[in-house]
């Protein structure tokens, strides 16, 4: 395969559609053809070379060239793409179980829902059951738990079309991790530390065992209860490990610690609070999962609940660890405390502001919940952390959105301008679609709208106005021809409409739509021509506002 001759292809069919290619468009479309993300920075000078080439070239030349290598394009056109590979342990006429544990402390973003989905694109692919349990265990200071979180998350599995048997509640049982901590401490596997921070980083270090340790199991469950009345922080329940142990961080793990925090759905109901790992090695062999895809980021406690299992003389499920991803081009670093923190403190208007990236957010932004599921299903199980472009998703959605989404016409910053030439008609017709043979009626007076920095751009050329006349381009205007000549193509609005458009960054941009969105209804997405898709959030204060979803 030539790649570049592919690149070339892929820049003119997104200049034809579009009216110029751009980059972060064209390189998304490799990727779903095979291209290896890791050769991003090899690949990339070639993009911007052809991009370059492509949005210099008139448009007869971009059609005539596309002639010639539209076919590595359309070759791609059906192939099934991102299909998920096989998953271990599927036994043929069994049910796999799958779990969605989110943990409530925001809502689910672009990042931290990829894990969720690729438990539930599994569980569809094998006609799987899914259980979602609600992590929510006291979790830290640092890390809330947050009521508002539980339906935000089950909003978003709902709207991503995720199907679960049934809702588990961590906070529902603390008396079944009560009771197996207890069998813990019969087997002589568990014991109560009041050591502090500092003398178990030293033991660990050293591979020394605490003196807590030695107690026999009777004395040790007497500790146990003790635990439920001493200051928070005095004390901890602990697994007992090799203190030799290659990596000290597994040695003595905390399997239960005392906090006074409050909990949003229990209140102060229990003090005693299980680790993750103690939680989870109970509940998946409870819940009888019998499939866990979790990120590298948690190979300790899959070790630790495998370590339990073992104590417990129970069987292991099938676990799947998967690289972290790192979605470029979002402007910022996602992070949900950090987002929690911007909406408690009112500088996000809450968890649906575009800065947020949550699943709600882009929701409200216009994104197809099917494109979100491909974008995930086309990731995988990576092993490795990868960097992946947020245009990939952008490009998924383009897709969905561009054979069904209208066009209307939007300027920015509008300039206006005087039509002296007496016009024959106060109406025109236009394509409702590029692709439709479907025409719109557009009224049109003697003065109409351009963008401010169209007409700086192109002040003294001449122009054509889409889909209106040819002329050269002044405060006042003539019409000097009707011909679609090789000149800049603007677009124009006339009796417009006061818009604006919310953009990921969470700031506003103002012009004028065209008088016919008036026929929109709130949630309609529709494309601005030569600006992007945008999803119709109302009019508020008399004026049209808009939430923009990509070019």
């Amino acid at each position: 395969m030539d790649l570049s001759k592919e690149i070339m292809a892929y820049a003119l069919q997104n200049a034809i559609e579009h009216g110029e290619a751009k980059p972060e468009i064209v390189l998304p479309k490799l990727f779903q053809h095979g291209l290896d993300k890791k050769n991003i920075s090899a690949i990339m000078p070639i993009i911007k070379e052809a991009v370059n080439k492509v949005n210099s070239m008139s448009v007869e030349e971009r059609e005539k060239l596309f002639e010639k290598l539209g076919v590595l394009v359309k070759k791609h056109e059906g192939r099934p793409e991102g299909e998920l590979q096989e998953l271990p342990g599927i036994i043929k006429g069994k049910k796999p179980i799958f779990r969605l544990a989110p943990f409530p402390s925001g809502a689910l973003h672009i990042g931290n829902a990829k894990t969720f989905l690729l438990n539930a694109l599994y569980a569809e692919k094998y006609n799987g059951e899914i259980i979602l349990v609600m992590d929510d265990t006291i979790g830290s200071a640092e890390k809330p738990l947050a009521k508002e979180s539980y339906n935000l998350i089950k909003d978003a599995f709902d709207w991503l079309g995720i199907k679960y048997k049934k809702i588990v509640y961590k906070s529902d049982r603390l008396k079944i991790y009560y009771k197996y901590a207890e069998e813990l401490i019969k087997k002589n596997k568990a014991y109560v530390c009041y050591c502090s921070t500092e003398e178990l980083r030293e033991n660990r270090l050293n591979g020394v065992e605490c003196s807590c340790r030695q107690f026999p199991p009777g004395l040790q469950k007497e500790r146990w209860k003790e635990l439920f009345k001493i200051k928070e922080g005095h004390g901890v329940l602990r697994i007992k490990t090799d203190m030799m142990h290659p990596n000290p961080a597994f040695r003595d793990r905390v399997l239960f610690k005392v906090t006074d925090r409050e909990h949003p759905r229990v209140g102060k109901k229990y003090r005693v609070w299980p680790s993750l790992e103690m939680s989870w090695a109970i509940d998946d062999h409870l819940l009888e999962i019998t499939h866990i895809i979790r990120g590298n980021d948690l190979m300790m406690e899959t070790e630790m609940e495998k370590y339990i299992w073992n104590i417990l003389k129970w069987k292991y499920p099938s676990i799947i660890h998967t690289g972290l991803i790192r979605i470029e081009g979002l402007g910022a670093k996602i992070s949900k405390s950090k987002a929690r923190k911007e909406v408690l403190s009112g500088e996000f208007g809450g968890w649906d502001d575009p800065r947020t990236w949550s699943m709600q957010s882009l929701k409200r932004r216009g994104i197809n919940p099917e494109a979100i599921k491909e974008f995930v299903s086309g990731i995988g199980l990576n092993k490795q952390d990868i960097a992946v472009p947020i245009e990939t998703l952008y490009s998924l959605n383009r897709k969905i959105l561009d054979e069904k989404s209208m066009r209307y016409s939007f300027v920015l910053n509008p300039r206006k301008l005087k039509i002296e030439t007496i016009l024959t008609a106060d109406e025109i017709e236009v394509p409702v679609h590029p692709k439709s043979n479907e025409k719109r009626k557009v009224k049109i007076g003697q003065e109409i709208f351009i963008s401010e920095n169209d007409f700086e751009k192109y002040n003294g050329e001449e122009i054509r106005l889409i889909h209106l006349f040819n002329t050269k381009l002044d405060e006042k205007i003539k019409v000097v021809s009707i011909e679609n000549k090789k000149i800049p193509k603007l677009n124009w609005v006339s009796y417009g409409l006061k818009t604006k458009i919310l953009m990921p960054d969470g700031i506003f941009v103002n012009g004028l739509a065209e008088e016919s969105v008036n026929d929109l209804k709130i949630g309609d997405i529709i494309q601005f021509e030569r600006f992007g898709f945008v999803r119709y959030d109302g009019e508020k204060k008399g004026i049209k506002e808009f939430w923009f979803a990509h070019n």
